[in-house]
């Protein structure tokens, strides 16, 4: 089978692969086609391979200087997710907002009168379900950004749990710092580490002074985003590098 459709084949599976192609240097024109999990076919390099988990878990298209060759990395696979526990009236705003991004986006509640159509319209899943099985089938990945919205304890306590289990590259919980602060308590005192509790951002989102549901999904969003490029989410007149650089940021293990 060719490279091509070996990418169709992926596509279809729902994986995820990094086909790196030498643009310049020796092997000028050669691919290398390395798939998540493992599996590589091709003729590159095959040292390339062992860039794909970044490249994938950066979840960009990318140019890389290697050893005198440019090296042209791009990413095959679904479109990151965002899920959301809590099917409140931000949750569709979210929902919105991943769709105008080409998202995917999962809601889930435990309370079925909640999580439903009428409500959430254009959620591409809808789960009823307490969190910790909700966490269980929807398994967030590194390309899964996890928002919290229930404002109760007995959800928002082990939805936070779970995400923290999670590879999720975002984690965040809306509410006021006073309830982030007593939020933070109970899970300090259910043996998560301080280090672990850097990972949840709350209260969720940019300041842009968010009001309404929609301006609320819109903060959330581009912080979201900003942290999946590893970016500050701060103006861009103040940012100290090219507004398409890509920034360098460690592995997300």
């Amino acid at each position: 089978m060719s490279l091509v459709g070996k990418l169709v084949a992926i596509g279809e599976r729902g994986e995820r692969a990094v086909l790196f192609t030498v643009i310049e240097g020796d092997g000028v024109g050669r691919k290398l086609l390395a798939v998540e999990g493992g599996g590589v076919d091709g003729d590159g390099p095959p040292e390339l391979a062992e860039h794909a988990d970044e490249i994938l878990r950066r979840g960009r298209n990318r140019l890389l200087e290697l050893d005198g060759r440019r090296v042209f990395a791009e990413v095959y696979g679904p479109p990151p997710r965002i899920f959301v526990y809590g099917a409140v009236d931000t949750a569709e705003a979210l929902c919105r907002s991943a769709q105008l991004l080409g998202w995917t986006s999962i809601v889930a509640d435990a309370r079925a009168k909640f999580a439903t159509r009428e409500r959430i319209p254009t959620a591409d899943e809808l789960i009823v379900a307490w969190p910790q099985e909700a966490f269980a089938q929807v398994a967030p990945d590194h390309q899964t950004a996890v928002v919290v919205l229930t404002h109760d304890d007995k959800f928002d306590e082990p939805a936070l749990l779970a995400a923290l289990a999670s590879e999720a590259f975002y984690i965040g919980a809306l509410g006021s710092r006073r309830n982030q602060e007593r939020r933070r308590g109970r899970l300090l005192a259910a043996g998560v580490a301080e280090a672990q509790l850097e990972r949840i951002s709350g209260p969720c989102g940019l300041d842009i002074g968010a009001d309404s549901q929609a301006e609320t999904a819109l903060s959330i969003v581009a912080e979201i985003l900003a942290a999946r490029a590893g970016r500050g989410g701060g103006p861009l007149r103040q940012a100290p590098h090219r507004i398409h650089v890509e920034v360098e940021e460690p592995v997300r293990g």
